[in-house]
């Protein structure tokens, strides 16, 4: 099942269904002011609500609503994960933003860290510069999970158990102030630097995640293209290793890890400014377009 979080006209956000390039209002069969968030967390009881939902509801062309990020305000920060694909470690490694050094190694472990909830905005919103305290803004398109049933110590077997389904989320990086920090907090949480959507598609909408391709443009030209099959650490192995010892819960957010091709990768690095358009797109799951303001 493909979802989005939409407003038609002025209205206030709701949840719909999408199919053929209209979006169904399903909020009149959900409980009372249900949100996304509420629909994960009490998917067994929604499923079969919004399988029934019947022609009557009203329903909108897709072109003519406002799209929100699936999960507008997320219950807690994004977990996500850096130098996650081999030939972006690499370009990272050379170009010098890597702290402590320049180095090329393969991580050993999941490099993990999180990006603030008030960095999320829409699939189609304007991406804000923040030109009083960066100058080199970046793109990373990444495949995020969303979870269902959450837990602790999920074992790489069970990990798709607590997989609810899969969104787009492009991880603006503010380059200067992560390499001026010599940490990742900052530099990715500036507010509006985590485009998310269009969709929230249910993990059973995607037949092999393995085979999804990855893709990121800016001003038309490609940028990032991978499949996902090429993680070095695949999707049982970040939900194992952050569940391990981190309970996680029910509309967490788990952003993968971006392919080579990012802006830092060029000699030299070609840093967004403001008019470019960012394109982020992964088979199955919709497509992005964020203007920079």
């Amino acid at each position: 099942m493909k979802l989005v979080t939409f407003s038609p006209g002025s209205a206030s956000p709701r949840v719909g269904t999408v199919d053929l390039g209209m979006v169904r209002d399903v909020s009149g069969v959900l409980p009372a002011n249900a949100g996304m968030l509420e629909v994960v967390e009490g998917w067994a009881e929604a499923a079969p609500l919004l399988a029934a939902a019947g022609a009557d509801l009203p329903a909108y062309p897709l072109a003519d609503v406002r799209v929100h990020a699936p999960i507008p305000e997320p219950r807690r920060n994004i977990f996500c994960v850096g130098k996650n694909y081999r030939e972006h470690v690499v370009e990272f490694g050379r170009s010098g933003y890597d702290q402590p050094d320049r180095s090329e190694a393969m991580p050993t472990y999941p490099v993990v860290f999180s990006k603030a909830t008030t960095s999320v905005t829409g699939p189609f919103d304007d991406i804000e510069p923040h030109a009083a305290v960066s100058a080199e803004l970046d793109y990373e398109a990444e495949l995020a999970v969303i979870v269902g049933r959450g837990g602790r110590g999920i074992s790489r077997e069970r990990a798709f158990e607590h997989v609810w389904g899969y969104t787009i989320i492009n991880d603006v990086t503010a380059r200067d102030l992560q390499r001026a920090h010599k940490q990742w907090l900052i530099g990715k949480s500036l507010d509006t630097h985590a485009p998310m959507g269009p969709f929230a598609v249910t993990a059973d909408e995607i037949t092999d995640v393995t085979a999804l391709r990855v893709e990121s443009r800016v001003n038309g030209d490609l940028r990032q293209s991978a499949s996902v099959k090429d993680l070095i650490f695949d999707i049982p192995e970040l939900i194992a290793t952050l569940s391990a010892g981190i309970t996680l819960l029910p509309g967490d957010i788990i952003a993968t890890g971006t392919p080579a091709g990012v802006g830092i990768g060029f000699a030299p690095p070609r840093f967004l400014v403001s008019g470019d358009v960012v394109e982020t797109s992964i088979t199955g799951l919709g497509a992005q377009r964020n203007r920079i303001a």
